[in-house]
């Protein structure tokens, strides 16, 4: 069966907008729900203040030029830690009795490299032993996430780790900024990239979850993504290029999930009569399937719909939409295979 689930971001700028984005996801993605992120509350509640929530061993502040690294953990951090906590009880108490498969996001190890900065100032990407020691302080960090939501949230059977990579493409094409902005860093060798995801990769695994890597930024190399052992691919499929497209494809002829970002993100009107349609957007994702030479029937159960990308930037009636849509398209898709 075709599931659809979110990216992960949902529109709110308040405590009682993260439940009220929980009460959503829990009722319009009942197949496949995920813990939402709520960023538009401030830089605490950002994806990278909720990684560094997650990061194991070390301590981070809240500078003017964003969050580094330090010897304590700043207020900043330490109420990133608090708003995570909050956050999980929410989803604890709203997903009583809840059974099947869940969903949690954490940035990964190479947009975390290329967001925040040393103790010294300039990115920790600059640096291949700060990197090298933030991915394993992030890879053991996920091992103990998992760990604890495995206690809050009893009846799931299978949890999806999803490492959010915007950031990827960047790192290994040599267009992340210095300090200075006059510069770029240093692109990052491709075994240095495979090997970093592949630690966090193994953690979740190791800790019984399932790894998924998603980016929705172009250019993003998603066949070294396939080789690190991860189990799901997620794309906006319009930034896809043909190689990606066959990577894509092979992951799902070899039974690995492929989630596709084929719902828009944002709307410029919450008009329902301005909503692009199921019926085509469920065509655009059956045209894709044929191109490729995919039998529909075979990917089925491997095939997720998403919306483009996160909804922080959408209005809270066009994500509500959005996430319906997202529903209906997976749904029609599933009606459509043979009994």
């Amino acid at each position: 069966m075709t599931t659809a689930t979110g990216v992960g971001s949902m529109p709110g700028t308040t405590d009682e907008g993260y439940a009220e984005a929980v009460r959503v996801v829990l009722g319009e993605l009942p197949d496949l729900p995920h813990v939402p992120e709520v960023p538009g509350r401030g830089v605490t509640a950002g994806m990278t203040g909720r990684a560094l929530a997650v990061v194991d061993g070390l301590a981070a502040d809240l500078q003017p030029a964003g969050w580094r690294l330090t010897d304590t953990s700043g207020v900043d951090h330490r109420r990133a830690r608090s708003l995570l906590a909050q956050d999980l009880d929410a989803v604890e108490e709203l997903a009583q009795g809840y059974v099947g498969t869940f969903k949690t996001q954490v940035t990964g190890p190479w947009t975390l490299a290329a967001t925040v900065e040393k103790p010294r100032g300039d990115k920790v990407l600059s640096d291949h032993g700060a990197r090298r020691e933030l991915a394993q302080s992030l890879a053991e960090g996920v091992r103990v996430h998992l760990a604890d939501l495995r206690r809050r949230i009893t009846g799931v059977d299978r949890w999806i780790v999803q490492l959010d990579e915007p950031a990827l493409a960047a790192v290994s094409l040599a267009h992340v900024p210095t300090a200075s902005g006059f510069g770029r860093h240093r692109r990052v060798d491709p075994p240095e990239l495979s090997a970093h995801l592949e630690w966090v990769v193994a953690a979740i695994t190791d800790a019984g979850g399932e790894a998924w890597v998603h980016s929705c930024a172009p250019q993003t190399p998603w066949s070294l993504v396939a080789g690190t052992g991860v189990v799901g691919l997620s794309a906006d499929l319009d930034v896809l290029g043909p190689a990606d497209l066959d990577t894509f494809a092979e992951a799902l002829e070899g039974g690995r999930s492929a989630a596709l970002g084929v719902v828009p993100s944002t709307s410029a009107s919450d008009d329902p009569a301005t909503d692009p349609s199921d019926a085509r957007l469920t065509e655009r994702v059956q045209r894709w399937l044929d191109m490729l030479g995919l039998d529909p029937e075979v990917v089925d159960e491997h095939l997720v719909v998403t919306p483009t990308c996160g909804l922080a930037g959408a209005t809270p009636g066009w994500a509500g939409r959005a996430v319906r849509l997202s529903s209906t398209v997976a749904r029609n898709l599933s009606l459509q295979q043979p009994s």
